[in-house]
């Protein structure tokens, strides 16, 4: 999985009025749980923008003042009003340790029934895995090769080496619905066959 480097510092004070501070001078307040003990820090706001906003995975090699820690993001909190960055918690990574993580869906192949006129329907756009940190994948792929007009592709269909989906069985990643127009051509062929079959007979 692909690693975004965010550089730091430090937090020594961590009540609210050193946390506004913090948030009044541009920055982020951040925690890294998962450690012996919890870690605060800050970090400027744009530092965060190719980790928060992309639909992409990643893993985070937090810098503070050259101590690294490899990390995945866990929570965010964003303020109500301006949806500014209000408060991220991280989550240390243990080479021995499986990590669960959410990472995107990614679409392979060409439905048959699409292209007779159904519509794709992408039920799981993200899909949480179970991993050791360096197996982490950057996505799940799913191929709809072999979907039909009507049919359903399960996580159970789903490659997964070196990793586990954390869902159910029965979880539906994408599906082909039969859209208005291929239903309304499926009516007026049966229709036209009936009448062909009712001329036939007279």
């Amino acid at each position: 999985m692909k690693s975004i480097t965010i550089k730091g510092s430090e937090r020594e004070s961590v009540g609210k009025k050193a946390t506004k501070a913090v948030r009044d001078a541009g920055m982020v307040p951040c925690v890294i749980y998962g450690g012996s003990q919890p870690v605060h820090f800050a970090a400027e706001e744009k530092a965060f923008k190719s980790l928060v906003y992309t639909p992409n995975a990643h893993t985070v090699v937090i810098d503070l003042d050259g101590k690294k820690t490899n990390a995945i993001l866990q929570d965010i909190q964003f303020h109500p009003v301006s949806d500014r960055i209000n408060h991220i918690d991280f989550f240390q990574l243990s080479d021995d340790k499986e990590i669960i993580m959410e990472v995107p869906v990614k679409v392979t192949g060409t439905s048959p029934g699409v292209l007779l006129g159904g519509v794709l329907n992408l039920n799981q756009r993200r899909l949480k895995v179970k991993a050791l940190p360096k197996h982490l994948p950057d996505y799940v792929e799913a191929s709809i090769s072999e979907l039909q007009m009507g049919n359903k592709l399960y996580v159970t269909k789903l490659p997964t080496p070196n990793f586990k989906l954390m869902h159910p069985d029965n979880t539906v990643v994408a599906q082909v619905k039969i859209s208005r127009a291929a239903m309304k051509a499926a009516q007026e062929a049966a229709k036209a066959e009936k009448s062909a079959k009712g001329g036939k007979k007279k």
